[in-house]
């Protein structure tokens, strides 16, 4: 289903719709409930059934779920997080929102994720929680230092914005025994519109969730309706996720195993196309257990690179500006040779489901002709 009027190589990111969302939400504007109901609950049992965990708790947003998470796991003022420079800036808000401290670390070139070496370095006294992110939908395996970690009490905290329904090995995200974060907006391979999720590890943390998102109240939206008083027991915020959100998320999920093989196969279909531009580097997601969501090349003379494919109508981005060299993020800048290396370098391609093969055609000859008059073929 067409979302643009132009849902072609001109754009970055589109979301996708199957048409079913719509009716779901007007379902939903029908029964006069608009906030967190029922429907919310159900996206929450049904997320929980795909990824095959005991529970879910749906939140207002990816960043919300980050902040959430942070707090559950006990991270505060004092405490420094690892977190990879390389990210969106919300993965360092969220943590700034506890009062803690980023400490940036480096990146593995070939994929953008961090590695076990890079975490097993970076681990001080002062340590709190690592949050690998899980960049392009690619999952980050922390087995080999996760003894390690948890001995010295250190939280894992998934960013998975880009990895719902990617898998490390046999399991999906947020089965593999981290505390995970999802972010479901517009553009994500499953969309709500705006929304997120937190995998809790225990049913305590789940219930500590699920009262940070309520402003600190314990009960239930129809347990205060039916009583005269209720208990707020910790901080907290309104970071419920909306029914009318849910609803949308609903029908996206009973389209997943096709967004999953459509999204494989757009990478795929890339990954062949861009194989003669041998001064191209592919960002590998590793396709075979990822749901891909963007395809980033690592290409000579990127500024210019940028500025010529723009002139041609091609919808190329930047995921993302390093953000240790952020003016915000200034106190806790450190050297993170690679990450900067790979920051002047990064594109990232048209990657959404309205792009046909033709599109990926006239993107990857596009991107050929920019090297030829930029110097870098």
């Amino acid at each position: 289903m067409n979302t643009s009027s132009r849902p072609d190589a001109s754009r970055n990111a589109v979301p996708y719709l199957y048409g079913q969302e719509s009716v779901a939400v007007a379902r939903v504007l029908e029964s006069g409930q608009y906030g967190h109901t029922e429907v919310t609950e159900e996206f929450e049992r049904q997320v929980a059934g795909f990824l095959g965990v005991p529970d879910a708790v749906a939140v207002a947003s990816g960043t919300a779920a980050l902040h959430i998470a942070l707090l559950t796991a006990g991270v505060g003022p004092g405490c420094e997080v690892i977190v990879p420079s390389m990210t969106f800036c919300e993965t360092v808000q969220a943590i700034l929102a506890v009062g803690a401290a980023p400490r940036f670390v480096d990146v593995d070139p070939a994929t953008l994720c961090v590695n076990d070496r890079l975490v097993r370095e970076a681990v001080r006294d002062t340590t709190a929680a690592v949050v690998p992110v899980l960049f392009g939908g690619r999952a980050v395996d922390l087995t080999p230092v996760q003894r390690e970690l948890t001995e010295r009490g250190v939280s894992v905290i998934e960013d998975a914005a880009h990895a719902f329904g990617s898998r490390l090995g046999a399991q999906r995200v947020g089965a593999t025994g981290a505390l995970t974060c999802f972010s479901f907006g517009p553009v994500k391979n499953l969309t709500c519109g705006q929304g997120g999720m937190v995998i809790p590890r225990t049913p305590e943390e789940a219930d500590t969730i699920r009262r940070f998102r309520l402003l600190g109240v314990s009960a239930s939206q129809g347990e205060r309706a039916n009583a005269t008083a209720y208990r707020v027991e910790s901080f907290g915020l309104r970071y419920q996720l909306s029914g009318l959100n849910a609803a949308i998320g609903l029908a996206q999920l009973d389209h997943f195993a096709t967004t999953e093989q459509a999204c494989r196969q757009l990478w795929r279909t890339y990954q062949k196309a861009l194989t003669p531009l041998e001064s191209v580097t592919l960002v590998d997601v590793d396709a075979d257990h990822a749901v891909p969501h963007l395809c980033q090349v690592r290409v000579p003379h990127r500024d210019r690179m940028f500025a010529e494919l723009r002139a041609r109508s091609i919808g190329v981005g930047v995921h993302y500006p390093p953000n240790h060299l952020q003016p915000a993020f200034a106190p806790w800048r450190r050297k993170l040779a690679a990450t900067e290396r790979v920051g002047e370098e990064i594109l990232s391609l048209p990657f959404h489901r309205h792009l046909t093969e033709t599109d990926i055609s006239l993107v990857v000859a596009a991107l050929g002709q920019a090297l030829t008059s930029t110097g870098g073929a």
